[in-house]
């Protein structure tokens, strides 16, 4: 979108869509669904549609047991994507840091100039510092690993040598010949919620993701982040990963998003918790607290519903309502500085095609107002 007469203070706003590549796609949370399963062919058809109804990036997920490679299937997608950006998960220490410098240079090439970005950059990548199958470390040191690989990364891609003497990572090299188009690291985007997470983020990270949460209690963590990027002189933009049930009118939502974990039993619910790697994470607590916090029927705050995370791992509510009601929701937190929204729903596919009919539109007037207004 354009970007004329916008405050430089302001980036414009991402609207993000989730690509399911984890086994997370259904009609009735915890009743898996053969078609929905994560293959080439349903997560391709997935961004396919985001990409052709004007959705500016889409999040392409990692998992280890889950679904389907997360890198491989971006070099796959690269090519029949027309103007989305691609937002790539990556698991540190999965990869040997100048190898991923390298694949993430390389699908980023694969994404041709668009009318949105002229100059190439359409690559972003979601660095996430998770435990590894069968190998898990303690929090602290393990955020301190994915610090170094975000460091490498970053120096590799911005065209210069490497000399790192870390915990973890010990080398001396020259960039590889292949840079991004833009000559520069894409945003990396990153998120969580203990201390040692919020240190990383405050160091190295572009965009800080948060998952859903109240207004109020979003607006004191980009409060606290914002102070800790300050420390190091640094700034950052925020994105906030959510789910989407809009209706027609508020009851129609209520009643979908009821219909929606209408088959999750208890047990169900924490079997499919329980298998993902970041199952102990702080920000998975904090998810857990929103729960017990809500009303009989879920809600939390008027238009947040906690019912998604008693069948999911992670982001575990969403914004319910009509589309005047999803769009004023998404506007407050806005308000309080975030500038990207990871929006997701189920069926992923027919909820990328209602949330682009009933809510983009409105966003997108969001978007262009704020602009105007900073002339």
């Amino acid at each position: 979108m354009s970007t004329a007469g916008r405050s430089a203070a302001r980036p414009p706003l991402e609207v993000a869509w989730f690509g399911a590549l984890c086994d997370d796609d259904y009609e009735f949370l915890g009743v898996p669904d053969p078609a929905l399963a994560s293959t080439f062919e349903h997560c391709g058809d997935i961004v396919r549609a985001a990409d052709r109804l004007g959705f500016d990036n889409v999040l392409l997920p990692s998992g280890y047991t889950l679904g389907i490679d997360a890198v491989a299937f971006a070099a796959g997608i690269a090519p029949q994507v027309r103007d989305i950006d691609l937002l790539l998960a990556v698991r540190c220490a999965e990869l040997w840091p100048p190898q991923l410098a390298r694949q993430i240079a390389t699908i980023d090439r694969m994404l041709a100039p668009s009318r949105r970005r002229p100059d190439g950059g359409r690559l972003t990548v979601n660095i996430i510092s998770s435990d590894l199958p069968g190998a898990p470390i303690e929090s602290v040191p393990r955020y301190a690993r994915t610090l170094e690989v975000m460091h490498i990364i970053r120096t590799l891609l911005d065209g210069s040598p490497v000399v790192h003497h870390g915990e973890f990572y010990d080398l001396e090299l020259e960039p590889p010949r292949l840079t991004t188009t833009t000559g520069s690291c894409p945003p990396l985007y990153f998120g969580g919620l203990s201390e040692p997470a919020r240190a990383v983020a405050a160091e190295a990270a572009d965009v800080y993701l948060t998952w859903p949460d109240t207004v109020g209690a979003t607006a004191a963590l980009i409060d606290d982040m914002r102070a800790r990027a300050a420390t190091f002189g640094r700034t950052l933009r925020f994105g906030f990963r959510c789910h989407v049930i809009v209706r027609e009118t508020e009851a129609e939502a209520r009643a979908a998003a009821a219909e929606l974990i209408s088959h999750v039993d208890a047990a169900e619910g924490d079997r499919i918790r329980s298998r993902s790697l970041d199952s102990g994470s702080a920000g998975v607590a904090r998810q857990v607290e929103l729960r017990d916090a809500a009303d009989d029927d879920g809600f939390v705050e008027d238009h947040l519903w906690t019912g998604v995370g008693r069948a999911r791992s992670g982001a575990g509510a969403a914004i319910v309502g009509d589309p005047d009601q999803v769009v004023e929701t998404i506007a407050a937190y806005r308000a309080i500085g975030v500038d990207s929204f990871i929006l997701s729903g189920y069926p992923h596919l027919d909820a990328c095609e209602r949330v682009a009919a009933d809510v983009l539109p409105g966003l997108r007037a969001l978007d262009e107002a704020e602009g105007s207004s900073s002339t």
